[in-house]
């Protein structure tokens, strides 16, 4: 069974753990590196939790570090409210014994993505700057990648930060236009999808049990996690918002999509907005998913983190 090259951008966060590991386990994927940015956390951080994640899981791939503050904007805190001061809820900062890759994420990304034209899936879950780099490094890389499959945006849905704005595209909605002005091929998971997929921590005791060492992980780091969400939603779950951009992938009939030409609002009140616009090429936007069946292939692959690691 031939495998899907992937690379996730990521700002590891509690949800970005979950997904990375359910993509290091998943038999249909390989993972080709990671890349770190800030978001949930700053950008060191970020990095740090990152090598954790490849150790825990024996991935023996390239970790490179990125932007640390948005194109122009002034940087947002990051949301130690919602994944911990260290980004694993609360666990002390870990402690990997690997380092970093010494190239920057955005030569990294231009540079594997060439050495593999047309195979990688670039998924990005956190911020887009290094995505923005990459463009203004290397104009022609578009034409090397297979698709971007972005965790982001909230395009028919209210915002989780604001009324308008989801946290990721908020977070540089400069770096957000950008991407979606390029003309690549992009599948965008936002809100509109990933607001209806929901975990309790039953979900996590068996998984755990299932899993004992990430199992275990993941659902020590989540029960701050679905704490944070029992303050805002009054219900015992957290959201799957950076898993469900890697079960696009793996199990793309979970979900339904509509073709919008969507841009990002850069200032005033309504800044990080994701909403549709006319002459560019249109986002893949998914519209609707199959809840129950993302959250069981996330589950399921979950169980087997230490079996396949």
């Amino acid at each position: 069974m031939e495998r899907q090259k992937i690379i996730i951008d990521t700002d590891p966060g509690i949800d970005d753990a979950m997904a990375i590991h359910y993509a290091f386990a998943h038999p249909r994927l390989e993972v080709m590196g990671l890349t770190t940015i800030f978001g949930n956390v700053f950008v060191e951080q970020a990095t740090r939790n990152a090598l954790f994640l490849t150790e825990q899981a024996k991935q023996h791939i390239p970790v490179s570090e990125g932007a640390k503050h948005p194109l122009r904007m002034p940087p947002n805190p990051p949301s130690h409210y919602v994944h911990g001061h260290e980004g694993f809820g609360t666990l002390p900062a870990p402690k990997p014994t690997r380092k970093p890759d010494p190239r920057p994420a955005h030569v990294f990304l231009s540079e594997t993505l060439r050495a593999h034209s047309g195979e990688i899936i670039l998924c990005p879950v956190g911020p887009l700057t290094n995505i923005a780099k990459l463009l203004e490094y290397d104009a022609e890389i578009i034409h090397h990648v297979k698709k971007l499959v972005i965790m982001g945006g909230a395009v028919d849905c209210a915002g989780n930060v604001t009324a308008h704005a989801e946290a990721n595209i908020w977070n540089d909605p400069d770096a957000a236009e950008a991407v979606f002005a390029a003309d690549w091929q992009i599948e965008l998971i936002g809100l509109d999808v990933t607001s209806h997929i929901t975990c309790n921590a039953e979900d996590f005791r068996q998984v755990a049990s299932a899993a004992p060492v990430i199992g275990g992980f993941l659902e020590k780091i989540t029960a701050f996690y679905i704490n944070f969400y029992h303050s805002i939603m009054s219900r015992h779950v957290c959201l799957l918002h950076d898993p469900a951009a890697l079960v696009s992938v793996t199990d793309p009939s979970a979900f339904e999509y509509e073709d919008i030409p969507l841009g990002v609002i850069t200032q005033g009140e309504e800044i990080g907005a994701t909403r549709p616009v006319d002459h560019r090429r249109a986002v893949r936007v998914a519209k609707f998913v199959d809840a129950e069946m993302v959250r069981k292939k996330f589950l399921d692959i979950c169980g087997q983190c230490d079996t396949i690691n």
